[in-house]
């Protein structure tokens, strides 16, 4: 059983398809740098620009697999939608749909994509799918369900000529904590005076345990005095979390690798290393990584985490398995 791999990025897909058992017959990514580390894992390189693609050219599959561009329906972004060039490059993916009429396909977004020009956007995309002859479900997933300590939450938008996916077979597996992923040698901690560490830490619904923040400008707007041991009245970036607890979202905006983690046991204060996100995404040690630490933090954040969409990838088997 064969899957293509659309926008790429480091491979994320890929890992967990491949190990389901299935063999990837053609990639699409057009970043220099995530080609890099893209073909250092998998011993090829990705084609690039998907605008440029004939889709009568790529080989025969049987599966869809596509991140695509997240920026234009971000809530951190403009969320410009397919008035941004970037939105637009979903119908390149409808394209290859049409033309090659695989059993099926998943598309990973943001979750804000549901809501984005009102709903709008989303109606035109499932329409879209729909009238290729697909039948078209959706689930916002979190990646915390799947055994990794990071709260992420994306859209999965699963598409099948033999019915809808049915997101409650996925194997739910409870999340480790953060403690559980830190590399045992690394000690380069913060000063002290240069971040603040609250009493009465307490553990979120979302896993996460706000400790303190970096000592800096707070936020300006909607900010009361006396908030200050308030997570939102800090900016993500200076927010430092716990340990014991899990991670926030990783971004593809954050390339210094502003991830703060207070450590109880050592009552201190550091960032996250590469490694350690690459764990808290789930990918397994002996991934290779880009030389470029900047790379490396935005890579990973611009990624899917592979325990997840490995569980996926156990009924997309099943489903395709019936075709042959």
């Amino acid at each position: 059983m064969k899957f293509i791999d659309l926008f790429a990025g480091i491979g994320g897909f890929r890992l967990a398809f491949e190990k389901a058992g299935f063999e990837c017959v053609f990639s699409s990514e057009i970043n220099k740098a995530s080609q890099k580390t893209y073909f250092d894992n998998f011993g090829e390189v990705p084609y690039g620009d998907i605008t440029k693609i004939d889709p009568n050219d790529i080989p025969d599959f049987d599966v869809l697999l596509g991140g695509f561009p997240c920026q234009p329906f971000s809530s951190s972004g403009k969320k410009l939608g397919f008035k941004d060039t970037r939105g637009t490059l979903f119908f390149n993916i409808c394209e290859i749909l049409k033309v090659k009429n695989p059993h099926c396909f998943i598309l990973e977004n943001v979750k804000n994509l549901v809501h984005h020009d009102a709903g709008d956007t989303f109606k035109t995309i499932m329409l879209e799918l729909k009238e290729l002859g697909y039948h078209v479900c959706y689930e916002i997933l979190n990646a915390r369900d799947f055994g990794v300590p990071q709260n992420r939450e994306r859209i999965f938008i699963i598409g099948s000529k033999s019915g809808y996916f049915n997101f409650d077979k996925m194997k739910r597996v409870p999340h480790t904590n953060i403690l559980s992923i830190l590399e045992k040698d690394n000690d380069n901690s913060l000063d002290p005076k240069d971040y603040t560490i609250i009493n009465n830490q307490k553990l979120q619904k979302s896993g996460l345990i706000f400790a303190g923040y970096i000592n800096g400008e707070q936020r300006k707007s909607g900010v009361k005095e006396g908030s200050e041991h308030l997570s939102r009245a800090h900016r993500q970036q200076n927010r430092i979390y716990s340990a014991n607890g899990v991670r926030q979202t990783l971004s593809s905006q954050e390339t210094s690798g502003r991830y703060f983690v207070y450590i109880p046991h050592k009552g201190t204060v550091r960032k996250l290393t590469p490694t350690e996100c690459y764990r808290v995404m789930g990918f397994p040690d002996s991934f290779k990584k880009h030389p470029s630490k900047t790379e490396c933090y935005k890579q990973i954040g611009n990624t899917v985490c592979p325990p997840l969409i490995y569980e996926m990838a156990k009924i997309i088997k099943r489903i395709v398995s019936r075709k042959y």
